[in-house]
């Protein structure tokens, strides 16, 4: 476990005290919780200057924020792929376990991965402590809006984008850090039915050579007609097949995917396409652990047929149990409800998280 005094004298010079008291939860009513926006009360931001480094972050009440005209994110963040400024988003959740204390999963992965998908395209990046204690800062000023032990999470949104005014079709001189958070329950929340998914056959979400394999805000509002098109039919959410191809499945809108067959677990490889998730990473370890073979390469649409069990991954999906896929009018259901192999890793994963099982990888990061 790690400390957290400085962080703590940080945000104790922006947070009135009457805010921050340790066992006051925010106004919610936590056993409606969905997934959904609900303000909270701080954000955190730093920016870049042009050498690249990022100044101390600082916490503000949570609220607009105020972007150039010129600003590269509102100029080419939306444009061609390959434009540096397009922004990346990370995704993690704070959780509150039973003794009180407040957790982080792996954040040390999400400001890697920040720092790759920053490479990728030509962007500056906050350092890995930088990122850390932006997220810690976030989370201790907004500490009352961590639901109570099992009624959900504080899900993180880190951000980064170009704020530089630039006319030209060119990297930002000046990016912008920053986090904000939101009570959230799964985004497929438990005690639903399981996912029904739809295989698309036309649009790919993503080429060899793009962005698929970073956590850019690029790769999300291509596929948005798409998911309104499946869900207008009944669907869940959708499974994407290779753009070169279109015979090998990739990921769900906003998860990986992972099919199980007797002691054998199959999930596609992140080859560049594929974002590598943090849940993915972490079920992957514990199934090994557990004892079963893992396979992690091309998985061809067919063998949809063969899994007896499908469930997707991701930090807002949790480990959701797929029920069924349709592919070609053809609709292949799959094994749920208990004593599944998806419930067993399910279990042991949300109990690392919040605390409830023994942490024996330095897996779980204590802020509070």
């Amino acid at each position: 476990m790690h400390g957290t005094k400085a962080a703590a004298s940080v945000v104790d010079e922006h947070v009135s005290g009457a805010e921050r008291e340790d066992e006051e939860y925010a106004d919610v009513d936590w056993d409606k919780l969905g997934f959904s926006l609900i303000r909270t009360d701080y954000m955190f931001a730093t920016r870049s200057c042009k050498d690249g480094n990022f100044e101390q972050g600082y916490l503000s009440r949570y609220g607009n924020i105020e972007l150039n005209p010129a600003a590269g994110i509102l100029n080419y963040g939306q444009a061609k792929l390959q434009i540096s400024s397009a922004g990346l988003i990370e995704g993690m959740k704070a959780y509150r376990g039973e003794d009180g204390r407040i957790l982080l999963f792996r954040p040390e992965l999400n400001a890697m991965r920040m720092k790759i998908g920053a490479e990728r395209m030509c962007m500056h990046s906050p350092s890995v402590h930088q990122f850390i204690e932006g997220v810690k800062q976030t989370v201790l000023a907004n500490r009352r809006w961590v639901p109570p032990p099992g009624k959900g999470s504080l899900y993180l949104r880190p951000l980064l984008f170009g704020t530089g005014a630039s006319l030209g079709v060119a990297a930002a001189p000046e990016y912008t850090f920053l986090v904000f958070g939101s009570p959230v329950q799964n985004y497929f929340k438990e005690g639903t039915a399981a996912l029904n998914l739809y295989v698309e056959k036309v649009i790919p979400r993503a080429y060899l050579g793009g962005t698929g394999g970073v956590k850019a805000i690029s790769n999300y509002g291509p596929v948005l007609e798409v998911m309104r098109r499946a869900k207008s039919r009944g669907f869940s959410d959708v499974l994407y097949l290779d753009a070169d191809t279109g015979k090998n499945i990739e990921e769900v809108s906003a998860a990986n995917i992972f099919l199980v067959k007797g002691s054998t677990i199959v999930t596609p490889a992140t080859s560049g396409t594929i974002l590598g998730g943090i849940t993915r990473k972490s079920v992957i370890e514990i199934a090994l652990d557990l004892g079963y073979k893992v396979e992690e390469r091309r998985v061809p649409v067919e063998e949809l047929k063969e899994a007896e069990e499908v469930f997707c991954t991701g930090t807002a999906a949790g480990v959701a149990s797929v029920g069924s896929i349709t592919y070609q009018n053809t609709r292949t259901e799959y094994k749920v409800g208990d004593g599944i192999v998806t419930q067993q890793l399910r279990s042991i994963l949300v109990g690392i998280q919040t605390g409830s099982i023994q942490d024996t990888k330095n897996w779980v990061f204590q802020i509070a």
